[in-house]
């Protein structure tokens, strides 16, 4: 394998001069430049990473804690922030914290350790000492999809309240009047924030939130399940049971098929996080979509920004209802366009943006 010394040889220059022009130094000549550059080709020349990165101090990696690889939102999620890092130069190392706290904290501790460039987190919840401690070290930092009250560090994230309030609207217009939700964990601030925006929702149209209708989830398959038994064991169950997140979703689908009921006759489903399932399912369920790709490549943007030297923003990006039929909508009512589209006339191009601010909640 071809080491520096031999480009060097090969462009007839210095082991200086060839650095240089891999480390894209304005001071080399562009005749010595294009010399070292064939040559670099010619002998199929990979500079080492690992050795450049002690001499930059810089490794051109970033870090990326998702909550659960499982979810297709985080999928998607992590597959848009390799995407825009592999264009902007940067390479991604993926931690799956499963919505536990402890391997959460156990690979950032391992990518810190890395020495990685920066650290994109989705946190599992808002307590995390050595978070904070990253955080005050001047870590480079982007809370993403989920973020800690009260801490300085960018947040790339959507504003589901306004999707969950068309929800409301929509189910409230098909007639329904006793609505259900499948919480997330109160300890995250998407968990919080559903149920404060769905119990909102319903207040507008004058309609309370039981405590027999919130059931506490983990945004999990099985909580989904379990919650949704609960609610059918009820004397009055509700018409509508919606999961904030779409595992319980899916598990919610499963408790209602195991009753012998039907989607939606004897029970309609909603969700919060589309997915492409969703379109397949009979039938295909109705659900709050998120930007996930543009969250995940805005995300990307802000941390690079904050590593190079940059003031870096934080984002919010509108969420959507999409209709379908498992509310009882009839096919005039459901949404034609499928859950990875935007809607036309859509802000995704265009996010709203904010400077970084101190949050005391959610």
């Amino acid at each position: 394998m071809a080491g520096i010394k031999d480009v060097a040889a090969e462009a007839g220059v210095s082991v200086a001069t060839v650095s240089r022009v891999l480390n894209d130094h304005p001071s080399v000549s562009a005749d010595a430049r294009t010399r070292v550059l064939a040559a670099v080709k010619a002998l199929g020349y990979r500079p080492n990473a690992v050795a450049r990165s002690l001499r930059t101090d810089q490794t051109h990696t970033l870090g990326l804690v998702i909550s659960d690889v499982m979810n297709p939102y985080f999928t998607e999620l992590a597959r848009s922030v390799e995407e825009e890092a592999r264009v902007l130069g940067y390479s991604v190392i993926i931690g799956n914290a499963d919505e536990r706290p402890e391997l959460q904290d156990h690979h950032v501790r391992n990518l810190l350790d890395r020495r990685i460039d920066g650290l994109l987190v989705s946190p599992t919840d808002g307590g995390s000492p050595l978070m904070l401690d990253a955080v005050r070290a001047g870590t480079p930092m982007v809370f993403v999809d989920r973020w800690i009250p009260g801490v300085d560090v960018p947040v790339v994230r959507s504003d589901g309240r306004g999707a969950v309030r068309d929800l409301v609207a929509h189910l409230y217009g098909l007639g329904h009047r006793r609505l259900a939700i499948i919480a997330g964990p109160a300890a995250t601030t998407t968990g919080r924030e559903r149920v404060e925006a769905f119990r909102e929702a319903l207040a507008e149209h004058g309609l309370p939130l039981p405590d027999d209708y919130t059931g506490q989830g983990d945004f999990q398959a099985e909580s989904g399940r379990r919650v949704t038994e609960g609610f059918l064991d009820l004397a009055e169950p509700p018409e509508v049971v919606f999961a904030a997140d779409n595992l319980m979703a899916l598990g919610a689908l499963d408790a209602i098929r195991a009753r012998g009921m039907r989607v939606p006759e004897d029970v309609g489903l909603a969700a919060f996080d589309d997915i492409p399932w969703f379109v397949h399912t009979d039938p295909p369920i109705t659900a709050v979509a998120q930007p996930t790709g543009e969250l995940g490549r805005a995300a990307v943007r802000a941390l690079v920004d904050r590593i190079e030297g940059r003031p870096p923003q934080s984002v919010t990006l509108p969420a959507r209802l999409v209709a379908r039929l498992s509310c009882g909508e009839s096919s005039a009512q459901a949404s034609v366009d499928s859950p990875m589209d935007s809607p036309i006339g859509s802000p995704l191009d265009s996010p709203v943006e904010s400077p970084v601010t101190n949050r005391s909640t959610s």
